[in-house]
């Protein structure tokens, strides 16, 4: 299992479903649009306090972004 990939496909899931773009994301977060594009397509191997300062910008738990999913 790639984690970079499950991360980048839960993020962005969850992003969707709250309506937020990665703009306004970034707003939020205080992370680039750049990297939270890159982080989506599986390229960032972002770092736990990364995980829990992007959870905290969807209001979510960090244990969201790792989750298996059914879709690999």
């Amino acid at each position: 299992m790639d984690m970079r990939k499950l991360v980048g496909r839960n993020f962005a899931r969850l992003r969707r479903d709250q309506g937020l773009t990665q703009e306004q994301v970034e707003e939020r977060s205080g992370f680039s649009q750049q990297y939270l594009s890159g982080l989506e397509r599986g390229r960032r191997n972002p770092t736990i306090i990364t995980l829990y300062e992007l959870a905290r910008a969807l209001g979510v738990s960090h244990v969201e972004l790792v989750r298996p999913d059914t879709d690999a």
